[in-house]
């Protein structure tokens, strides 16, 4: 008898502790499993996100190669629609970076600088890669180089660290003194790129600087 009255009492223990415990118990274990659920959504929902991206951007890949190959504007319709769409829909993505990239440098080849300025402020704007922000803060600089605006470059270039991208970086800064005829300060920049190039020939560059003769450089 005294082991059945202690059978009883253990249930009812348990009877009583699930009474006080039993709903919170429910609810931490549901909230367990809505979380993973949740998680496995979520990271499907990625993969299936990163996978229309990359589709796409190896459409616009493909609409650029077939421009080319028939000598067609590269501001088609297909490669703005394409374009648009990743810009729209996977704004954050570094797909969509990039094709802003690609519809900036056609924006050029048409002669349309202000869509070409617009498409690299709006890579600076959505990126969070450095290089990606340095590669369209560049270009946007060499284009405002083409429109004489050099005081604009320099300022624009002095947001950035150059970091792996120091050729062109200072290339550009000598560019843009050239046009100011700060001789002296095209001529420092051009040795720096000069200095910076571990790579392949830079003819163009070497021009640059020989045109500007001898001086005290840094």
């Amino acid at each position: 008898m005294a082991e059945l009255r202690t059978e009883e009492e253990q249930l009812d223990a348990l009877k009583n502790w699930w009474k006080e415990n039993g709903k919170a118990l429910v609810l931490g274990v549901g909230a367990a499993v809505a979380i993973v659920v949740g998680w496995q959504g979520w990271q499907s929902r990625q993969a299936t996100n990163a996978a229309q991206a990359s589709m796409l951007y190896q459409s616009l890949i493909e609409s650029v190669v077939v421009d080319l190959d028939e000598g067609r504007a590269q501001t088609s319709e297909t490669l703005q629609h394409l374009g648009e769409r990743l810009k729209a829909e996977h704004a954050k993505s570094t797909y969509a970076q990039y094709a802003a990239l690609i519809l900036a440098r056609a924006a050029v080849q048409s002669n349309n600088n202000e869509v070409a300025i617009a498409e690299l402020d709006w890579v600076v704007a959505n990126t969070k890669e450095e290089d990606i922000k340095r590669i369209a803060t560049l270009r946007k600089a060499k284009i405002l180089l083409g429109e004489q605006k050099a005081g604009e470059a320099l300022l624009l270039m002095d947001s950035i660290d150059p970091a792996s991208f120091a050729v062109i970086y200072h290339e550009l800064r000598g560019d843009a003194y050239f046009l100011q005829e700060d001789i002296e300060s095209a001529r420092r920049e051009y040795d720096r790129a000069l200095a910076a190039n571990t790579g392949e020939a830079r003819p163009i560059l070497q021009m640059k600087r020989d045109d500007l003769g001898s001086g005290s450089g840094s």
